[in-house]
């Protein structure tokens, strides 16, 4: 190898080659030396498993086998035998009172007679015992007083279970005794506004009572008096439930105005029975006032480099009601890659932002509401306000936007949301520039214009013999669709018409006015369950209480037969969508995870297509990754334009996760979907879902990716190629775009789904 390449080439090849194998001798696992001692762990825990399975007389042995190259294998031998089952359960309760709760109880139980017997449904009906009592006013009671025997002498594999729970034992001095459980009750609760660990020794200043309520304050009492009780889930006279200071630990967290609250219980001493139990209610208010800045750099396909920046100020208990008012703004200028009217300037692109956001821990509403959604289920109410200006981005534009809405959680899987109002204002400022931004746009209608027309036309640039932006390219088009040319073929006219469909649609103000509610039902325990799935619908409907207004009003329609609104032709459509996730952990750090979505939007009444900000778009790292954002669809049509949108999707997601070595993970995946036009304006067959047929356009894309878990979030690179393109010819769709050349690659932050 010297003689072929230099001494220093070798060397460097051979620290690579020393590099690779060193990386292969750290991957997949050691090699697992014989050892005995691991082999009778082994058999004790086969034993253990079947005997808490109802096999109580199985036989566990191993054998060790040498074999060749100093290899050995291990076999292990069992015998179960025959199973036992639960005939019968009685039970052995000394108190009356636990006696009762039990007896009023039973269909929930999970020991069932005929059933084989398993250790976890015992451990099971412990815990539900268990919190049966602690919700039904057993204050003293804990698990271990739950006991459980079994009689299987003489039973022919049959179980006779024997609950038994004896009454609480008590220590006076030197004695014990026992005594029988009572139900407690609530009959004061103390809340200290302001409680810090160098309070506890000193008395209240400041103190109001309320409903039962005694509320408290070291210094000025800063919260209205329903401010504190709306969040206390623990209500004087009633009796004591566990589960009652759960869902207060979760109202008040979800305050944001208090830090983790402290609730303690102790025996009131004025009740001469020691039945009665005062609730005290520890709180810590976090600091009034936060604020936070924000910097970042970015790249996209409108700038080849921005700078961004912005911050927040938030304001805890605005109004005294543990209100959060928080205003944000953020800021960015960039360079695009094609600038226009740029007169040299480097940074052309800039955006500016500011939003309102101010938050009520209750449902506001004229009417009580209380019944309907009461206060465990965390209920809020939102008002948000923004607007956001952008120069040299696109068309220029200003966007206002308005919402109202409630949210509220009956469970802690479950998630409701009602947008009473939801306004957005687009304003287009730069119409005029339209051809400069979508470009593919602009040359297909060029193609077409210097087919007709004269060379000398006044139409086209002299210079490069080009329609000029934007009088030709306007001039042009309009006398095409009011006054056809005879020298246009019809393919010719159907494209203008497409071209000037899409130029409306993404010059025009928009105004829209609308209502959604949204549910969501999500079963994961935490960040690490990968075991879970994740339910989400949104039905919304926009432009129904102008259209009723104008109508009611007497208002005159426009030209193109539709009302206006602040001379807006305001947006009316229907739209919903549906979304569904589901992972199964195949275990050793190993998912499988799929995702389904399909949405659509029809327009009617006061409108014949979406608006985009209310449209769908296919590709993208989260969600067909062989494409680009916007680059798929619609339908076989092939992404003609630089932003493809529709109002109908389709999606779907496969993956396999799987782990490489420590946090490297890897992952192989297919995503299969397409957007279409459905009953709107658009023209153009191939964008038209029309038949169930068109299903066939479904793209299919496919590949591989790497992600680097640090923990608290995760980079992700996905390669994905073209398996299935509809908008190809018929006979070349399949894996022509399956080489690297032509993949798309993808860059992310956690997973896609």
């Amino acid at each position: 190898m010297d003689n072929f390449f230099s001494r220093k080439q070798v060397n460097r090849l051979g620290a690579a080659y020393t590099g690779i194998n060193n990386w292969l001798k750290k991957a997949g696992e050691a090699p697992v030396i014989v050892d005995e001692s691991s082999a009778k762990r082994s058999v004790k825990r086969l034993q253990s498993y079947f005997w808490n399975n109802g096999w109580f007389n199985v036989n566990t042995d191993y054998k060790i086998t040498q074999e060749e190259n100093q290899k050995a294998s291990v076999s292990y031998y069992i015998k179960p035998g025959k199973p036992y089952i639960i005939d019968s359960l009685s039970t052995k309760i000394e108190s009356k009172v636990v006696d009762s709760i039990y007896k009023s109880n039973l269909k929930s139980t999970n020991i069932v007679s005929g059933k084989q017997y398993k250790t976890l449904d015992i451990e099971t009906e412990r815990e539900r015992l268990t919190k049966l009592y602690r919700n039904s006013g057993l204050f003293h009671f804990e698990k271990e007083f739950i006991k459980f025997d079994a009689d299987t002498i003489n039973t022919n594999q049959k179980i006779n279970l024997n609950l038994l729970i004896k009454n609480r034992q008590i220590t006076n001095g030197d004695a014990t005794e026992r005594i029988p459980f009572q139900i407690h009750k609530i009959s004061k609760v103390n809340v200290f506004t302001d409680y810090t660990y160098q309070n506890k020794d000193k008395k209240p200043k400041d103190s109001v009572s309320y409903k039962g309520y005694n509320i408290f304050s070291y210094d000025k009492l800063r919260y209205t008096r329903k401010a504190i009780t709306n969040s206390l889930l623990i209500t004087p006279g009633e009796i004591f439930r566990d589960k009652d200071r759960t869902l207060t630990y979760n109202q008040i967290n979800n305050l944001k105005t208090f830090k983790y609250p402290n609730i303690r219980y102790e025996t009131d001493p004025s009740d001469p029975n020691g039945t009665d139990l005062i609730a005290n209610v520890l709180l810590t208010p976090r600091k009034k006032y936060s604020a936070n800045i924000e910097f970042d750099t970015s790249t996209s396909n409108i700038q080849i480099f921005g700078i961004g920046f912005g911050g927040s100020f938030l304001t805890r208990n605005v109004f005294r009601a543990a209100e959060i008012l928080e205003i944000s703004a953020r800021g960015s200028v960039g360079s695009s890659k094609d600038p226009v009217d740029a007169e040299g300037q480097f940074f052309d692109i800039s955006e500016i932002g500011i939003d309102l956001k101010l938050s009520f821990p209750k449902i506001l509403f004229p009417l009580k509401t209380s019944k309907i959604i009461p206060k465990y289920m965390s209920p809020t109410t939102n008002l948000i306000f923004g607007i956001n200006a952008q120069q040299n981005i696109g068309l220029d534009k200003q966007n206002a936007s308005a919402t109202f809405n409630y949210e509220w959680k009956p469970t802690p899987k479950i998630t409701n949301q009602i947008d009473l109002i939801n306004i957005q204002f687009v304003n287009n400022l730069r119409t005029d520039n339209y051809f400069n931004v979508y470009s593919n746009s602009y040359n297909r209608l060029n193609n077409i214009a210097l087919q007709i027309l004269d060379i000398n036309s006044d139409l086209l640039d002299p210079q490069n013999g080009n329609l000029i932006i934007p009088v030709g390219t306007d001039t042009f088009l309009n006398e095409s669709i009011t006054n056809p040319d005879t020298d246009l073929t019809p393919e010719q006219q159907q494209e203008i018409r497409n071209i000037n469909e899409r130029k409306e649609r993404l010059t025009e103000n928009n105004l829209i006015f609308a209502s959604s509610y949204t549910f969501i039902r999500n079963n994961r325990e935490s960040l690490y369950d990968e075991n879970f799935s994740i339910f989400r619908t949104k039905i919304e409907l926009a432009g129904n209480i102008l259209n009723t207004f104008s109508e009611l009003t007497g208002q005159r329609k426009n030209s193109n037969d539709r009302f206006e609104i602040l001379n807006v032709e305001f947006s009316q459509y229907a739209k919903t969508e549906l979304d569904y996730i589901k992972h199964f952990d195949l275990g050793k750090k190993r998912v499988f995870a799929f995702r389904t979505f399909g949405g659509i939007a029809i327009p009617y009444g006061n409108a014949t297509s979406i608006p985009f900000a209310r449209s769908f778009f296919g590709g993208g790292p989260n969600d067909n990754r062989a494409w680009l954002p916007y680059e798929l669809g619609p339908g076989s049509s092939g992404g003609t334009n630089e932003f493809n949108e529709a109002n109908m999707k389709i999606a779907l997601n496969l993956e396999y996760r799987y782990n490489i070595l420590g946090a490297l993970n890897g992952a192989f995946f297919i995503d299969a979907g397409n957007i279409w036009n459905v009953l709107d304006n658009v023209e153009e067959e191939e964008a038209i879902f029309s038949r169930l047929d068109n299903l066939q356009d479904l793209a299919v894309g496919s590949g591989f990716g790497l992600r680097y878990d640090f923990d608290f979030f995760v980079v992700r690179l996905d390669a994905g190629f073209k398996t299935f393109n509809p908008a190809n010819d018929k006979d070349q769709r399949w894996f022509k775009g399956y080489n690297f050349s032509k993949a798309v690659y993808n860059f992310g932050i956690n997973y896609p789904f």
